[in-house]
């Protein structure tokens, strides 16, 4: 290898490690609210007679909506608009969900009207001059309300004021545009002309229907002249929370279209920071076992790959806090996932180079050891590039149909692989070439871990396996494994989650362990019998309840129902979903699975012959259904992170058959008369050490996820354990044998034979 090539790779390897490291201790990472704890409200905004939600009105019911949250006191608020008529809140550590989405959600119409007398009773809407009756709030009876002399958009400042002096408790100090500061001098100098005691020297103030304050003008203000100043108070016996709120909403202003909560959703601190605990255990555990095993594989090599991977977790951690992506729990099992995944580049080079250096031959070998790595590297970049390819395809589909959290997994899941290449191809090649070097290294080939082919390819060279002349009786096993998942969907049915239906999915903690029929029983009793009541977690003590309802009175008479069954409970994450939004999520989940077949089988199309692509496409396609046929028969709900685990399983399923279909494609080119099928017998003899490492490596990491993720990431490793192992089975028995059935039925063309000629000096060109 040129000195020159050497020199590029080690600046380039030198350049990412430390841009890494420098950002990864100078940034500080953005956590989701599933791990910080907070509430996430999704606002929809609605048509209105004379009104249309379109992008415009949604932006200026932002800024509206923005004011309000700044008035909450919330740290570190995130609002952004999400497609053309919803708005994503995002409220760090706020306690009281539902007090700030009634507050957020309200049309804050503020008007000041002048009272005309008493009436009998309230009219329900406002008339055609815009006067109105309304209950008065400070004696039993109705107050006539001339139309609005002042709206919201006159105040300049609302501010919530705790009254010391005139003994009024919290007020609500209110000042005037300079317009409407001469509108209200006028209004209340047309009340002090009125009597004492009569209502009509009374001005009301109205917010969203309601007279909030109906203060009499004093007496010393002058009839005709009114307060100047354009200053006043709002009074009405408030609490601090109810004055803060109330100036939020006034200073905020009107929202110019409705909105209405489609999504909200709840996470308590101690959730989050538990599950940050679990997954960063996880990634020690899965990386400490996969290290150890690749070491005792690989040797040397095995060593510097580990590095290598410690590297990998510096780049790609880098990579998000760099990108200020929000790291979230799925993005979390994500990045953890992507570490077994890293492992794959590493061990295709290596089974690649045990090949080259038995090719090569020892004596060749030992004399530059560096020749098989580098004909390996050289030889693996295509199988690297394609599998990596596909799982950045379902990567892609996940960050655009997936909402929330779940997109965060996307995002790490994308940064994984493109980390994973750079370590693999550039930082691994790097060390491996200068450890190789060393003349300690070349006295001990042996410790390299090329020069021994391995146990498993030992024993498929002294027996090459037969597979494919038995296709008939791998066909009728899938479609054996396929008839029992589609049962267990047709007879116990998908359970989808709220995501999907809408509804209401609530988390409680209890002080001690619950029993499940006690607590279905008083769900049940309290008016939800079609409640879904599950335990779990320390013994019992996490219960979980699924409403078909996502009213705020529901949660609370559950709430009330199992205090009453299993003593105190503490509400850790509330989930609610409208049921327009579940049905818009549930087809967009449809969609992504279809144009994930369509975008691997368009992929593989091109990168190979429609044979080859249309047998792993079937092969990823088997492996999708028996994983939701599994969930089936389980009886675990299919929501928005298995979506997530399901895409990357299309994807992990396609790069495995990416492998060996690789493999076979290089050996069909070289392989003269060779029948295919003996061919593919090869494919899988010359691969299946890679496909074995490659999956121990990632069930280390799903398995120590599984264990120590939590209920919610371990459904997410179920599904993935599930999808990995049925993976590397569909490759060896679906995806070969049919790809050769449907290559003896549809033979690729003949290649025309090359043509020899001869120069002018008669060798043969």
């Amino acid at each position: 290898m040129p000195s020159s090539a050497v020199l590029r790779r080690a600046l380039l390897a030198l350049a990412v490690v430390a841009l890494a490291l420098w950002t990864a201790l100078t940034t500080t990472p953005r956590l989701g609210l599933d791990l910080r704890g907070g509430t996430r409200i999704v606002l929809e905004t609605r048509d209105a007679p004379g009104l249309r939600a379109d992008a415009e009105a949604t932006d200026r019911a932002l800024e509206v909506l923005r004011k309000r949250v700044d008035g909450l006191g919330v740290a570190d608020p995130s609002l952004a608009r999400s497609g053309e008529n919803r708005i994503v809140v995002e409220l760090p550590g706020l306690r009281d969900p539902r007090a700030a989405a009634e507050l957020i959600g309200r049309t804050a119409q503020l008007t000041v009207h002048a009272v005309t007398g008493t009436a009998a009773a309230p009219t329900e809407r406002p008339a055609a001059d815009g006067s109105r009756v309304l209950p008065d709030p400070d004696a039993p009876g109705h107050l006539a309300l001339a139309a609005p002399a002042l709206t919201g958009d006159g105040v300049k400042s609302a501010d919530a004021v705790l009254d010391t002096t005139g003994g009024r408790g919290w007020t609500v100090d209110l000042a005037f545009r300079d317009g409407a500061a001469a509108d209200w001098a006028r209004l209340t100098g047309q009340a002090a002309c009125a009597p004492p005691g009569d209502p009509a020297r009374r001005v009301a103030i109205v917010l969203d229907g309601r007279i909030v304050s109906a203060p009499a003008v004093q007496s010393g203000v002058a009839c005709g002249v009114g307060i100047a100043g354009g200053a006043t108070q709002i009074t009405g016996g408030f609490s601090a929370q109810q004055a803060r709120d109330l100036a939020a909403l006034v200073e905020g202003g009107a929202l110019p279209v409705p909105v209405t909560t489609v999504e909200q959703s709840t996470v308590g601190p101690t959730l989050g920071a538990d599950a940050i605990r679990a997954s960063a255990l996880a990634a020690v555990i899965g990386l400490a076992c996969t290290g150890v095993f690749v070491i005792a594989v690989y040797r040397l090599l095995g060593l510097l790959a580990t590095i290598a991977l410690l590297l990998y977790g510096l780049i790609s951690y880098a990579a998000v806090v760099a990108l200020g992506a929000t790291l979230t729990l799925p993005g979390l099992a994500g990045f953890v996932l992507a570490v077994g995944i890293a492992v794959d580049a590493n061990v295709l080079v290596f089974e690649r180079a045990r090949e080259e250096y038995a090719l090569l031959g020892r004596a060749a070998a030992l004399r530059d050891p560096r020749r098989p790595l580098a004909a390996a590297f050289g030889k693996a970049w295509s199988a690297v590039a394609d599998s990596n390819v596909t799982t950045l395809l379902a990567a892609a589909l996940l960050f655009a149909f997936a909402t929330g959290p779940v997109k965060g997994f996307g995002v790490t899941l994308a940064l994984g692989v493109l980390a994973s290449m750079v370590t693999a191809m550039v930082i691994t090649r790097l060390l491996a070439d200068a450890a190789l070097a060393l003349p300690a290294v070349r006295r001990r080939p042996a410790l390299t871990g090329m020069a021994a082919p391995g146990r498993l390819r030992t024993r498929l060279g002294r027996r090459s396996p037969r597979l494919m002349a038995r296709r008939r009786r791998w066909f009728t096993v899938s479609t054996a494994l396929l008839l029992v998942a589609l049962a267990g969907i047709g007879v116990r049915g998908v359970e989808l989650g709220v995501e999907f239906t809408g509804g209401r999915d609530v988390r409680y903690a209890a002080t001690r362990p619950v029993d499940a029929d006690a607590a279905r029983r008083a769900v049940a009793a309290a008016g939800f019998p079609d409640a879904v009541v599950r335990t779990a977690g320390d013994g019992g003590r996490e219960v979980t309840v699924r409403l078909g309802e996502t009213g705020d009175a529901a949660q609370e008479r559950v709430t009330e129902a199992l205090t009453g069954a299993a003593g105190p409970v503490t509400v850790v994450r509330d989930d609610l979903i409208g049921p327009s939004l579940g049905d818009e999520l549930r087809g967009q989940a449809l969609l992504a699975l279809g144009l994930a077949v369509a975008a691997q089988l368009g992929y593989l199309s091109v990168r190979f012959r429609w044979t080859y692509a249309t047998a792993a496409v079937a092969a990823m396609a088997q492996d999708v259904l028996l994983v939701v046929g599994l969930f089936a028969w389980l009886g675990k709900p299919v929501d928005s992170v298995f979506l997530a685990a399901l895409l990357t399983v299309v994807g992990y399923s396609v790069n495995d058959s990416v492998v060996v279909l690789d493999r076979l494609r290089e050996l069909r080119r070289k392989g003269g008369r060779t029948p295919l099928a003996e061919l593919a017998d090869r494919a899988v003899a010359q691969t299946l050490p890679r496909t074995v490492n490659t999956g121990m490596g990632a069930l280390f990491v799903l398995a120590a996820l599984a264990v120590l993720g939590g209920d919610t990431l371990t459904d997410f490793s179920v599904a993935l354990l599930a999808g990995v192992v049925l993976g590397m089975a569909s490759t060896v028995f679906t995806a070969l044998p049919l790809t050769v059935s449907l290559e003896s039925r549809a033979p690729a063309p003949a290649r025309p034979a090359r043509t020899r000629t001869t120069d002018r000096t008669g060798a043969v060109v």
